[in-house]
């Protein structure tokens, strides 16, 4: 690229507030903390590299009962789900709005998950950032109207 079209380039970036996103390497959360956030849906950005959410949790979060106990659709991906499902605790913040990475649209697909809408609840099940530094989730498993999507890797 020349500098005259690098200058125009980083012009334009900075001259859109907003249009930038930041995207976290999967290497930046912590998969030892699993976290519980359930909440509705007040954005949603349906495009790659992954399709994201903006999820402002419920009033009076708390854990639901027999969360360790539901049942997990098999993933091509093995781990211990049920395990996971047993450590998690509750997002450490209720108080902000979380963002919340789901997976890329292919594999949104392969599970036959419909785009999100603004207003929706939904629960998550995913990782924060490993130095907490802002509400940001990566979700393992997305619940939506009594189904269980999980985003690790496509169904089996």
């Amino acid at each position: 690229m020349s500098l005259i079209g690098s200058t125009i380039a980083a012009a334009l970036a900075g001259a859109v507030p907003g249009t930038s996103l930041a995207h976290h390497g999967w290497s930046s959360f912590d998969p030892n903390r699993p976290l519980y956030l359930r909440g509705r849906v007040k954005a949603v950005r349906w495009r790659n590299p992954h399709a994201e959410v903006d999820v402002e949790p419920t009033p009076g979060l708390a854990l639901p009962a027999g969360l360790a106990d539901r049942e997990l659709p098999a993933q091509v991906s093995q781990f211990d789900g049920k395990g996971l499902l047993a450590r998690t605790q509750l997002v450490p913040r209720t108080d902000v709005t979380w963002t919340v990475e789901l997976a890329p649209l292919t594999r949104m697909q392969a599970w036959s998950v419909a785009p999100l809408k603004e207003g929706e609840t939904v629960e998550i099940v995913g990782y924060t950032l490993a130095d907490q530094s802002e509400p940001v989730l990566r979700a393992e498993w997305l619940f939506k109207e009594g189904k269980v999507y999980g985003l690790r890797s496509s169904p089996a």
